[in-house]
């Protein structure tokens, strides 16, 4: 991606961005939308069922999701500690974890039940959880992009964090509330 916006100003490059984060959200909630979902457990890895791990993979990935937060506001200085040698290596490994961990379960998501609108919380879970994406690939290609104003980055970061927080809520924290803890 920096190749194509070399040369180009911060406010062509942070459009770059915002543009890819769109497309990716769009894309996702238009294939959502139009497939015909499966209707059917694609897996459940070594959990007792989909939703046991669904929600525990999401539980998970917001966990990550929370030291990588911690972990930038140290880098930023906005925390009382001179940041430790090692903060950069968790910052970068648990934002990748929490993505990683997330994949299976906008997979299942997205294949088996697809873009849904049956009530107020689900439409919002649908919603969110494409904004997410869409906010995860833009703060990629602000992390990737040189020349962009300092504040890009945590904004970009702040959403996306913000985006997956609320998705948990209207998913996971919602059935945890409603059933309790899925059994592993």
């Amino acid at each position: 991606m920096e190749a194509a916006t070399a040369g180009r100003p911060a406010s062509v490059k942070l459009l770059v961005a915002a543009a890819a984060g769109a497309a990716v959200a769009l894309a996702l909630g238009v294939y959502g939308h139009v497939h015909d979902p499966s209707q059917q457990l694609v897996f459940t890895l070594f959990f007792s069922s989909t939703i046991a791990m669904k929600v525990w993979f999401g539980t998970v990935a917001v966990a990550f999701a929370v030291v990588q937060v911690a972990t930038a506001m140290w880098l930023y200085g906005k925390l009382p500690w001179e940041p430790a040698s090692w903060t950069g290596d968790v910052h970068r490994i648990s934002g990748r974890l929490a993505f990683l961990f997330s994949l299976p379960v906008a997979y299942h998501c997205l294949w088996s039940l697809g873009f849904q609108d049956t009530d107020g919380r689900v439409l919002a879970h649908s919603l969110l959880g494409c904004a997410f994406y869409g906010a995860f690939a833009t703060k990629v290609t602000i992390v990737r992009s040189k020349g962009l104003p300092g504040v890009a980055l945590p904004i970009a970061g702040g959403l996306t964090f913000a985006l997956l927080v609320a998705a948990w809520f209207t998913s996971a924290f919602w059935f945890i509330g409603e059933q309790g803890w899925p059994s592993l």
